[in-house]
């Protein structure tokens, strides 16, 4: 049995492909190697890891070669490279002017329960849900400056004396 060895250019190590023969196609060992790690809609670009000579579908690979795999979107679809970026520390943004004023700012919208009957943006509200959904892993005083910098002021925490350890006062007592 000969064999193939590869990898994703994202990964680090080698995965192997067992084949007949002294060497296989290229077009062969991208399906297979499609077929193994159940990709679809993606082309893949074969290389030697060696020389970066890139193969075409009607190369042939010797056996033992190393080769990288590259994928790339299909023909018509776009690629999922961008990524959603949720709440970021200290990335808020001032509220832009509203055309309605009707509308509740951020500040009042942080504050409220139900955020899906409330009035306003859809973009003042998702941001509203991230900071809100975000508190529960944070501790109170790791919070203290998601909140500061939402508002780009303190909002009424503790000094930073509140914050110490209150073990030592109850041992004296």
């Amino acid at each position: 049995m000969s064999c193939v060895h590869y990898r994703f250019q994202s990964r680090l190590t080698y995965d192997s492909l067992q084949f007949e023969g002294l060497n296989i196609s290229a077009g062969e060992l991208k399906r297979q190697i499609m077929r193994s790690k159940r990709l679809k809609f993606c082309q893949l670009k074969i290389s030697n890891a060696q020389t970066d000579e890139e193969y075409t579908d009607d190369a042939l690979i010797p056996k033992n070669t190393s080769v990288i795999i590259r994928r790339i979107p299909a023909a018509g679809l776009k690629s999922s490279n961008r990524r959603f970026v949720g709440h970021q520390a200290g990335r808020w943004r001032e509220p832009s002017p509203r055309a309605d004023p009707s509308l509740l700012s951020l500040e009042q919208l942080l504050k409220t329960e139900n955020l899906a009957e409330a009035k306003a943006s859809e973009e003042d509200k998702l941001k509203a849900v991230m900071y809100q959904s975000s508190l529960c892993y944070y501790s109170s005083r790791a919070a203290a400056p998601l909140r500061t910098s939402a508002f780009g002021r303190a909002q009424g925490f503790p000094a930073a004396s509140c914050w110490r350890w209150t073990t030592q006062t109850e041992r004296e007592s």
